[in-house]
């Protein structure tokens, strides 16, 4: 039986983020599995005026993230339109007040809603100087997902996480890779003679925001460490965000590339040698699983996708997480390893993620969709 499901969500494609690409597959891949998807997110701009099946609203910029806008409560207009065509689920992905407004009208109108656990917004908190809010978001975060069926999220350790903090409900859907896109074979020469990496030298890479919550001086610190013994290294900075006219301003030695999308994203992660990402903010963390698919080695702590996917010298590097010391010093093994030993992790690192599909992700999520509907008590209405 086909459903038809509502995702309530702050981000969306053509943003560019984790969350956004992540919602993109998710409502691709419940439409050709023959449901009916709506998509209600805050408008992108003057001229969005969605279309069929997305609906765009009013929103606000998100301090810090300029092109990035955060949904205004919307409880009247939805609690409208699902009386005149009422779904079988409402999906909320963000927990802000479009999403909070979501679930107390699904709620309300005994609509089964699940929500998505995608991102860390307490631990944000303390890279804004605003740490003293963290407990408060925190309760925020956990008493929306406390109002919903199912919390899905994409890994076991976030779900013992959540489940340890007393979270009913927590159900690990995972995260998927396109390892069509993302494969080895893109290398470009051209592309690393671009870059200034000469014959025989150490492309060294970072993916993502440009964002204080991504550690991202630890990524400065470890390439000034790879260049002392390796001079011949460079450094390439993929992404945007508020960080990033500072870091350019600083080195005027790295390779900044930008935002990069589709294939020109897939040629850039596999023209490198490895990846740097010493992130601790992330739920999951896309760009591990889109770096190892390229046959890059991985250097991460031992957090998020990286804690999962990452065997520590068998198809990447996992420090403990918070050790700057051991960071450093891993950064410093991947520069001195010889082409075969980089070869041979970027080998096994390909290898492990090929069987992390999205197709599966999504029958996944229908599954525990289909669950969240059958113990949501039909036709109840519950309590706001």
């Amino acid at each position: 039986m086909s459903l038809d499901i509502v995702f309530v969500t702050e981000t969306f494609p053509p943003e560019v983020n984790g969350v956004a690409m992540t919602v993109g597959r998710l409502v691709d891949g419940m439409r050709q599995r023959g449901h009916r998807v709506s998509v209600i997110r805050p408008r992108q701009g003057a001229a969005d005026t969605g279309s069929e099946f997305e609906q765009p609203v009013s929103g606000l910029p998100l301090p810090g993230y300029p092109g990035l806008r955060f949904g205004l409560p919307a409880g009247r207009m939805l609690a409208r339109q699902w009386r005149l065509r009422r779904p079988d689920l409402v999906h909320v992905v963000t927990e802000g007040p479009l999403g909070w407004s979501a679930v107390s009208t699904a709620r309300r109108l005994g609509i089964p809603v699940t929500s998505g656990f995608h991102t860390n917004f307490d631990r944000y908190s303390v890279h804004y100087g605003v740490g003293w809010l963290r407990p408060a978001v925190a309760a925020y975060l956990r008493t929306l997902h406390r109002r919903t069926q199912a919390t899905m999220v994409p890994t076991e350790a976030l779900a013992a996480d959540l489940a340890g903090e007393g979270l009913s409900g927590v159900r690990v859907v995972g995260r998927g890779v396109d390892t069509q896109l993302f494969d080895p074979t893109r290398r470009s020469a051209l592309l690393r003679q671009a870059w200034g990496v000469p014959e025989g030298g150490l492309a060294c890479l970072y993916v993502g925001r440009m964002a204080a919550e991504k550690n991202l001086a630890l990524v400065e610190k470890s390439f000034a460490a790879i260049q002392s013994v390796r001079p011949d290294a460079r450094l390439i900075w993929v992404g945007d965000g508020p960080a990033a006219a500072a870091l350019r301003l600083r080195h005027d030695d790295h390779c900044f590339a930008g935002v990069r999308l589709g294939e020109s994203l897939a040629t850039h992660y596999a023209s490198a040698d490895f990846f740097l990402f010493p992130s601790l903010s992330e739920t999951y963390g896309n760009v591990v699983a889109e770096a190892m698919a390229s046959g890059l080695p991985v250097l991460a702590y031992r957090s998020a996708a990286a804690a999962e996917l990452i065997r520590d010298g068998l198809n990447g590097r996992l420090v403990s997480p918070g050790d700057e010391t051991q960071y450093l010093e891993s950064a410093l093994d991947l520069a001195r390893a010889g082409p075969l030993l980089l070869s041979e992790l970027a080998a096994a690192a390909r290898l492990s993620i090929m069987p992390r599909n999205w197709a599966s992700v999504v029958e996944r999520f229908e599954s525990v969709a289909r669950e969240a509907m059958g113990s949501s008590g039909a036709g109840l209405i519950c309590p706001a």
